[in-house]
């Protein structure tokens, strides 16, 4: 009897290790499960973004490439060139940082799959040797003989049924520890293929990144070429700034003017341009002040290359060259469109030299300014929907294509960048 009682006891224990085991790989497919869980909730969003920075960064790249091509085109050195040259390197440098972020998302994800993999290496062999004593547990017991003297030597019919229900389990827990075996291995090559993905995607990101830094020296290499050509130049370039000051303050005098003329002319006619778009003037100015960071770009193409108020000369130090706008420098014969529904109230050449024209359109208390236009194919009082084209832009003797865009409310200059989409 004492033989039949230490055999059932250790039927017992084996039992409940079996049990533990069970546990054991139940918490590790819940930890693997969590960290696939966390990827599919936070890193395939991070990772999306990135690829989309990636694409605008490229495409950035690209539209820098074809203006540069065409500045080229004109003359060896000019400030139009150099924009381009700039606009290139910003777009590189993001793109290298995106491809860095990639990285340490990767790696990141690499660790914690290696981790993973250490663990259920760790399971497979706790599972095989539970399995292992369970075999030798069972073999102690397997002749029929054994079983049968250790039921009916219970003393109480509970007694003969636990050991009975204790055997039917120990027959369960066997088959279980064979599946959880099956699975964690199943388990394992799994992991180990997504490592192995991984790790190529790291590689095609590390070539990526080694190609971008190339093209990064080349660009700056390029860039101080080209800063060293416009320093020899001066004289010209003050010229340029200049003119360009007294160009904007003329712009700015007459744009005041025909603006304020607009707005005595609106009250006296009881907003007769709202009227054409068939709304009020008020329904007008709500609508375009709700679409900030909304607005479409007046181009399809290109980068600013000059920002709203006082902006450092490219190549002279201490230089300031005033915008009350912004210039986004684009290819040349671009199509230059309305941003939003508005009235065209003024059409009127551009002092200084060149033969360019600025169109003026009201949108209720707003007003947009496009301005370095060669041809205009709207014409004053017309109402204009947004995105319909209005001109296209004017290309200067030095190749820079460039339009000036503005937004005022009501006599006050605004910053048109934050109005802009994103692009």
């Amino acid at each position: 009897m004492k033989l039949y009682a230490f055999r059932f006891q250790f039927l017992i224990n084996t039992f409940a290790d079996s049990l533990l085991g069970s546990q054991r790989f139940l918490l590790g497919i819940c930890l693997l499960f969590s960290v696939t869980v966390g990827w599919g909730q936070q890193s395939p969003v991070s990772r999306k973004e990135l690829e989309k920075e990636k694409k605008e960064n490229i495409q950035r790249i690209k539209e820098a490439q074809r203006i540069l091509s065409e500045t080229s085109s004109r003359r060896e050195s000019s400030i139009g060139q150099l924009n381009a040259i700039n606009e290139q390197i910003q777009a590189r440098e993001s793109l290298i940082q995106s491809i860095s972020q990639e990285l340490e998302l990767l790696a990141t994800q690499i660790s914690e799959l290696g981790g993973v993999i250490t663990a259920l290496e760790e399971d497979l062999v706790n599972l095989k040797e539970e399995y292992a004593h369970m075999v030798y547990a069972t073999s102690k017991t397997s002749n029929s003989y054994n079983r049968l003297t250790f039921l009916f030597s219970a003393k109480t019919f509970n007694q003969l049924f636990r050991r009975i229900k204790y055997m039917q389990q120990y027959s369960e827990a066997r088959k279980n520890q064979v599946n959880q075996i099956q699975k964690v291995r199943e388990t394992l090559i799994n992991q180990r293929e997504t490592i192995e993905s991984k790790r190529m995607e790291q590689q095609v990101l590390l070539d990526q990144q080694v190609i971008a830094n190339q093209d990064l020296i080349a660009l700056k290499t390029k860039q101080r070429a080209l800063i060293r050509d416009l320093n020899q130049k001066e004289t010209q370039l003050r010229k340029e700034v200049a003119m360009r000051r007294n160009d904007v303050q003329r712009l700015e005098r007459l744009i005041a003017k025909l603006i304020k003329e607009e707005i005595e002319e609106s009250a006296k006619n009881n907003t007769e341009n709202a009227v054409a778009l068939n709304t009020s003037k008020e329904e007008l100015s709500t609508s375009f002040a709700s679409n900030k960071s909304k607005l479409l770009w007046p181009v399809n193409s290109g980068f600013i290359s000059q920002r709203f108020g006082n902006n450092p000369h490219p190549v002279m130090k201490n230089i300031l060259v005033p915008n009350d706008g912004v210039d986004i420098q684009t290819n040349q014969n671009a199509r230059v469109k309305a941003v939003f529904d508005g009235v065209v109230i003024a059409i009127t050449p551009i002092p200084g030299p060149g033969n360019s024209k600025a169109i003026i359109m009201q949108h209720g208390e707003y007003f947009t300014v496009y301005s370095r236009l060669k041809d205009v194919n709207v014409r004053k009082g017309q109402a204009v929907r947004a995105e319909e084209p209005v001109g296209m832009v004017y290309t200067d003797s030095d190749g820079i294509s460039a339009l000036q865009f503005q937004i005022w409310h009501n006599q006050q200059k605004l910053n048109p960048e934050p109005w802009l989409q994103r692009k």
